[in-house]
């Protein structure tokens, strides 16, 4: 439903902000009142809604914030050979991440993960107060699973093994808090909230958990295990030709928001304080906090052009400040006449541009992937039919030979769904991580190595638990 999350639940963060004994930073605020605040199934409603608005993140320049996803182009984009900073090695913290060298001390990474955490807890709060649902108690505990497996499946890919809160906590629980499990036991808490929510939802919504979102984001943490492809491939058929369908135009899937395509969006407003983003800002020259971020590198934007068919003229764009530069174009927040592009706000720092998290692209070639089931290639008739449908769209052919090797697909998804933080966990999943990265790094003078591929523990995080939280290696 567009534009659901309103500002009367920035009343309900506020509570929960103050009554959370945030494991994270374990120093209270005030008095816990959540206890006594649960006494309806409006009070409910209103939690469920904060667990978007901690997704939604805070549009601010304030490092202690969390700013949800607005910095995850940073830790799934900026680390893969999408994109860099526009001047190379001089965004500070950022810049650690095009050229391989991540810190422990990167604030970026400390919000990505306490962000992760804090809708992990928004999400627990609304599971403890399921009794006051009155009829809807199966709908809400489906709804808060899937954002709690949503924010963990983030945390599980970029950090591996991490603390397991499946209840909400306090500050003595420090087992809890600072104890890393294994990463196949997160999965099996991933696992176990998806099909939950598979089971518990319906498909009326697109910027709150549906049926369909919850059966994308299973299937791909079934290929991300490859535990279970025939699974996965049943997930994706179960979405394939029902209510969702690619746009005719490419253009219209990231400027006609909440479209045909659109499987799961998180919801902005424009010019709004409490509910516009920046990210787009920051991807332009100097106009957010920074003078440019995610710009393209060359590498994918020969791929666009050799491969992207029609895709490439939205995917990026010639910056007109600097020539010789090239910008992300998805997800613009300012005028392009060029592109046909409208302003989503007065002021570009307060864009109203929605992220796109699943769409129906995605899942079609997700259908190939599972088909495929880890092997170098498929010649299945539904694969085909797949991959053909998602390149028709770019005016581009089906596959000649008849077969779709596994270069194939991971070509076709890089240039599908460029910008839109999927290459870094792409790569990864499809087992050529370090060697596409190590070339990339070696081309560009990085300082790629094997223990990039995770993210480091925030020193912060391990400083709170003194030192019971291990860092992982390498840094």
């Amino acid at each position: 439903m567009k534009k659901y999350i309103k500002t009367t639940a920035a009343l309900l963060v506020v509570l929960l902000a103050s009554s959370c004994e945030d494991f994270l930073s374990p120093e209270p605020t005030s008095v816990s009142n959540a206890e006594t605040f649960f006494q309806t199934e409006a009070d409910l409603e209103l939690a469920a809604v904060s667990m978007y608005d901690a997704i939604q993140g805070v549009n601010s320049t304030t490092t202690t914030d969390n700013h949800g996803l607005q910095v995850d182009f940073y830790v799934q984009e900026m680390l893969s050979d999408n994109t860099r900073s526009k001047n190379i090695g001089g965004e500070g913290e950022s810049a650690q991440f095009e050229s391989f060298n991540v810190q422990a001390t990167n604030g970026i990474v400390d919000d990505y993960y306490r962000s992760n955490y804090q809708t992990i807890y928004r999400a627990n709060v609304v599971l403890e107060n399921l009794d006051v649902a009155e009829s809807n108690a199966a709908r809400f505990e489906a709804e808060a699973k899937f954002v709690r497996a949503y924010a963990y499946f983030n945390l599980v890919r970029s950090f591996g093994d991490v603390p397991l809160i499946d209840r909400v906590i306090g500050i003595t629980d420090t087992d809890l808090q600072f104890t890393r499990v294994d990463k196949d036991v997160i999965y099996d808490l991933i696992i176990s909230d998806l099909t939950t929510a598979v089971d518990g939802l319906d498909n009326t919504y697109k910027t709150r958990a549906s049926k369909a979102a919850a059966q994308a984001l299973l299937a791909k943490v079934y290929l991300t295990t490859g535990t279970n492809y025939p699974l996965a491939q049943t997930l994706c058929e179960s979405i394939i030709g029902t209510d969702y369908s690619l746009e005719p135009n490419f253009k219209d899937v990231f400027y006609n928001e909440l479209n045909n395509e659109i499987i799961f969006a998180i919801d902005y407003i424009g010019d709004s304080a409490l509910d516009s983003q920046n990210y787009s800002a920051e991807w332009l020259n100097a106009v957010g906090r920074t003078a440019g971020v995610n710009y393209t590198t060359q590498e994918v934007r020969d791929a666009l052009t050799a491969l992207g068919g029609d895709r490439s003229t939205i995917s990026f764009r010639q910056d007109p400040l600097q020539p010789s530069q090239y910008q992300v174009a998805k997800y613009l927040p300012i005028d392009d006449s060029n592109l046909d592009v409208t302003a989503s706000s007065s002021n570009p720092t307060l864009a109203g541009n929605d992220w796109v998290v699943i769409r129906y692209a995605d899942v079609l070639l997700m259908h190939v992937e599972a088909i495929m089931a880890g092997q170098q290639s498929t010649s299945a008739q539904a694969a085909l039919d797949s991959f053909e449908e998602v390149r028709l769209r770019a005016g581009l052919t089906g596959d000649a030979d008849g077969t779709i090797t596994k270069q194939e697909l991971l070509d076709e998804r890089r240039v599908e769904l460029a910008f839109e933080n999927h290459r870094f966990f792409d790569l990864v999943r499809f087992n050529v991580a370090q060697d596409v990265l190590s070339s990339f790094s070696d081309d560009n003078d990085y300082n790629f190595s094997a223990t990039d591929l995770l993210l480091p523990i925030p020193q912060r995080e391990i400083n709170l638990s003194q030192g019971a939280l291990s860092q992982n290696p390498g840094y």
